[in-house]
């Protein structure tokens, strides 16, 4: 073999051993998110156990393997194989396979209008706060998609739209999990101090907690009605996350990040464009129109699949972002975006509280 034949071959081999070291620490962390709910199912941590969401366990053993692959010089190495930004797309577009749009239209008529009013008052809050504290416009953009829309996914979606970093990421979506782990207990509680009827509590707890995870958890507590509606609601929520992601797209391509005057609007728009979010929608409409022609317990077992599917590209994603992760970002944002996203939380809580009493 030529000297430029080995040159060829090595990062080949590097990036090979790159993805086998993030499938198996993926393996674990899908043992993990499986095993923990298992083993704390009738103890004082069940409500813990099933909120606590892969995205958590998946950075915390990337970093472990962060750190080991650093200790003994091979993590830039193998950096070529830990493929995040092609795991998240490729998740997010399964991800439209769990949006029903019939359910959305026919059903679900308060949840629009509440999602719509509660993402934009969020939003625009979040937003406004993040400028006066002096926020990336980026982190900015990660951590309102994700207080006022859905969580996780929302910051995913935000993040491809603006381009932000993956430490970026990684804070928002660990923040998104510390907040909405102590809203499964406290939003039931706080329904039934203020006496609040079923479906308000459903609406209330699906407009606010940011995880799917945490509003079944959230809602199972609250009762069978209340789970209902809140997850009529979430899934509405997440509905709008193309929408959203197409705005930020725009903002940054024309108006933050715009390169030459010279190059159309439209063209720089398109090149800046997430073209995932077409898959997502894509996904959505082939899912609704499939399910409109097969039995439920057919339609529920072909988008089970296609969820367990979405969820292995997930923590391949989250396992490599812990992977790739530097702290130099986080170190330099401080304080600030948690104060917003703690601000934006508590706004989220009362504006939630209201639209639910108001439409349902």
């Amino acid at each position: 073999m030529t000297t430029g034949e080995r040159t060829t071959r090595s990062p080949l081999l590097f990036a090979a051993l790159g993805v086998l070291v993030v499938v198996a620490l993926s393996a674990v962390v899908r043992w993990v998110s499986t095993a923990v709910p298992e083993a704390s199912e009738g103890t004082g941590w069940e409500g813990v156990g099933a909120a606590v969401e892969f995205p958590v366990y998946a950075i915390l053993l990337g970093l472990l393997g962060n750190a080991a692959l650093t200790a003994i010089g091979w993590r830039d190495r193998l950096a070529g194989g830990f493929r995040t930004e092609f795991f998240i797309k490729t998740g997010l577009v399964l991800l439209g396979a769990s949006i029903n749009l019939a359910v959305i239209v026919g059903a679900a008529g308060p949840a629009i209008v509440q999602s719509v009013v509660l993402i934009s008052v969020v939003f625009g809050f979040s937003w406004w706060l993040g400028g006066r504290l002096g926020l990336d416009d980026k982190l900015r953009a990660l951590l309102s998609a994700a207080v006022a829309i859905c969580g996780v996914s929302a910051a995913i979606a935000a993040a491809g739209a603006v381009q932000a970093k993956r430490e970026q990421l990684a804070y928002s979506a660990s923040l998104v999990i510390v907040f909405a782990l102590p809203s499964i207990f406290l939003l039931p509680l706080a329904a039934t101090a203020l006496g609040l009827d079923p479906r308000v509590t459903g609406a209330w707890i699906g407009g606010n907690i940011d995880t799917t995870a945490a509003v079944t958890a959230a809602g199972t507590v609250a009762g069978e009605e209340a789970l209902k509606i809140a997850t009529i609601v979430k899934v509405t929520q997440n509905a709008l996350l193309g929408v959203v992601a197409v705005g930020l797209t725009a903002y940054f391509a024309l108006k933050v990040e715009r390169t030459s005057p010279s190059v159309s609007a439209g063209r720089q728009l398109w090149d800046r464009f997430p073209k995932f979010v077409l898959g997502f929608l894509a996904t959505s409409v082939i899912a609704t129109v499939y399910l409109s022609t097969v039995s439920a317990a057919s339609g529920k077992a072909a988008i089970g699949v296609v969820n367990d599917l979405r969820t292995w590209f997930l923590i391949l994603a989250f396992v490599s972002i812990g992977l790739e992760f530097r702290p130099g970002a986080l170190r330099q944002a401080g304080w600030r975006p948690v104060g917003v996203f703690a601000a934006s939380t508590a706004v989220n809580v009362v504006a939630a509280l209201g639209l639910a009493v108001a439409l349902f």
